[in-house]
């Protein structure tokens, strides 16, 4: 036998002799062996206590390894512990980080690690202790570490994560701020934007001496671009007129309101010639032909200025005021600017309020009729009269029709407005007779809507016979546009009218442009000469208007028609009038407008 290691001495690995040997591992085949026996027992241990992202053999070589390392620190003089601490570190580093596996660990080194490895000395258990003491100590600041590095980690992400999300924000923010404040076909700020602008311009603190000014600005018939190209070649040509309004209109603020209308902000202004040098560019930079998918689009433009104190305005104002003055100079026939007249606007709401009051007041009864009477230039008998509609406005007092007729067309008030004034007029024409002659005929004039109308002539038909009317005692005065705007179905129902019996009148003839081939073909019976004509016959020596006169009236006799001279205001006119064969006349001369009962009170 062999004599016994002292203490304290060397750990050595016993060959299949037991003989000592010199030092470990120098018995390569068996350390191998118990290694490998050793680094599977360790691995059957540990496996399902912990993912371990490895394959079962890359984790017995990584155990095998560490195995060894375990004992040669056994062997190790001086004996030390940080070899354990290291494979305790390594195990967490590969994953084996639960306290099972710990444990695992602990138990299989404890109870395999020296007999597969073949170590035998008489402090074996006192240095395993330790060791084992080592590799927790190891293992629990590896885990300690790695627990810190993962909540760093955390933390880190967690921080990177928040500013991305904050950055994120921001231009989330950013971007719906703007798609909030620009228009997505121009990129120009919108509504929106320039109405937040132009409140700061006008409301800030210490502006109030300053001078602002706009420019409302509208395409002209940028309708029929979209009609004759398609709207994308008008969308493409906005954004062209919103680029060249950029680079034109620089230092300004511009602003598309939607569809074609845009407007422009000009701060600071010195006076109104600030504004107008705005609106010449705009126009010129609109006034460029524009190439859009091969067609050469030119537009025009309607500009509509204002510029005033900021002091005493609104923001609301000044759009109001912008808006209406570019529709003045839309009526103007646009390619223009109209500088804002604020008494042309006070007159402008006067007669809109006017327009909006009349419904009520044909509800309330507040239209009357006077008539004017017609003479025989011949025998100055009374042959008719002409209907025309007053207003008693409880505000304005009685108004004449040039107040508020245009109004009733403009809005189309004026179809149940003349549809009142033609049943008025046929029911107090319905009472009149001339003691035995020819009752006079009532003479009503019509609107081009009225003529447009499909059931005009029911509607005539219906009031002959609730009125008991005779036909040929009525006259529908139409004006000579009309007549040349009038399609085949207003045609059909004025002859439809005429072979009722009822008169048909061209009124202020000589005025407008009537081709004459409509007199020969329309069923007229009556032209009425503007009192233009006649007004120049008041001198000896208006000879001019005087042949004029006979023209028209041989023109008209030639076509069986009568004549009715408008205007007649002195006996001399009169008697001129029927020394060129005029037929009637009307004016101050026979008689002003009165009422029913008055002309009731003539024929009698």
């Amino acid at each position: 036998m062999p004599a016994a290691e002292p203490p304290g001495t060397a750990f050595r690995p016993r060959g299949p002799a037991g003989a000592a040997r010199a030092a470990w591992p120098a018995e390569t085949g068996v350390a191998a062996s118990g290694a490998a026996t050793f680094a599977r027992a360790w691995a059957k241990a540990v496996s399902g206590t912990s993912y371990l992202p490895m394959a079962q053999a890359q984790l017995e070589a990584l155990l095998c390894r560490l195995a060894q390392d375990l004992a040669a620190a056994l062997l190790a003089e001086p004996f030390d512990l940080r070899a354990g601490q290291r494979v305790g570190a390594e195990l967490v580093a590969a994953h084996i980080a639960s306290a099972e596996g710990l444990g695992r660990t602990v138990e299989v080194v404890h109870l395999r690690l020296v007999r597969d490895f073949g170590l035998v000395a008489d402090d074996v258990e006192d240095r395993m202790a330790r060791l084992l003491a080592a590799v927790a100590t190891g293992y629990a600041r590896a885990l300690r570490d790695r627990t810190l590095d993962e909540q760093e980690s955390i933390r880190r992400a967690a921080m990177t994560a928040w500013a991305e999300a904050e950055r994120a924000l921001r231009a989330s923010e950013a971007r719906f701020r703007h798609q909030a404040t620009h228009d997505p076909l121009t990129g120009l700020p919108n509504r929106a934007l320039f109405t937040e602008r132009l409140a700061a311009a006008v409301n800030s603190p210490g502006r109030a001496a300053e001078r602002v000014g706009l420019c409302f600005l509208d395409l002209d018939r940028f309708k029929r671009v979209n009609d004759s190209y398609g709207h994308q070649v008008g969308d493409t040509l906005l954004t062209i007129v919103a680029d060249r309004f950029r680079r034109d209109l620089d230092g300004h603020l511009v602003a598309r309101l939607g569809g074609d209308a845009f407007v422009v902000l000009i701060e600071n202004t010195a006076g109104t010639r600030d504004v107008i040098a705005v609106a010449e560019a705009a126009l010129a930079a609109v006034h460029e032909p524009a190439l859009v998918a091969g067609h050469e689009v030119a537009v025009t433009a309607s500009v509509g200025l204002v510029e005033r104190q900021v002091a005493g305005t609104s923001p609301g104002e000044l759009m109001r005021a912008a808006d209406c003055t570019m529709h003045w100079a839309k009526s103007a026939g646009g390619d223009c600017w109209e500088l804002y007249d604020a008494e042309r606007h006070h007159r402008q709401l006067a007669r809109q309020a006017l327009s909006a009051a009349i419904p009520a007041a044909l509800e309330r009864g507040e239209f009357f009729l006077d008539y004017q009477p017609l003479a025989s230039l011949r025998d100055g008998r009374l042959i008719g009269v002409e209907a025309l509609v007053r207003w008693r406005h409880p505000e304005l007092g009685v108004l004449r029709p040039d107040s508020f007729i245009d109004l009733a067309e403009e809005t189309g008030l004026i179809v149940p407005l003349g549809g009142w004034v033609l049943a008025e007029a046929c029911r107090a024409a319905g009472t009149w007779s001339a003691g035995g002659g020819p009752a006079p005929f009532v003479s009503v004039n019509l609107a081009v809507r009225q003529v447009h109308r499909p059931g005009l002539v029911q509607e005539v038909r219906a009031l002959l016979r609730h009125t008991g009317l005779p036909p040929e005692r009525l006259q529908l005065e139409i004006t000579e546009s009309t007549m040349m705007s009038t399609a085949e179905e207003p045609v059909r129902a004025l002859r439809v009218l005429a072979d009722l019996g009822v008169r048909i009148a061209i009124d202020d003839f000589g005025t407008g442009y009537c081709n004459l081939a409509y007199l020969r073909d329309l069923p007229v019976t009556e032209l009425k000469v503007a009192g233009e004509f006649v007004a120049g016959l008041r001198t000896p020596d208006a000879r001019a208007d005087e042949r004029i006169l006979a023209s028209l009236v041989s023109l008209a006799h030639a076509l069986d028609l009568t004549v009715t001279a408008e205007g007649v205001e002195t006996a001399g006119q009169a008697e001129r009038l029927r020394a060129i064969g005029c037929d009637a006349g009307q004016g101050w001369h026979f008689g002003r407008p009165e009422p029913a009962d008055r002309i009731l009170a003539r024929l009698s």
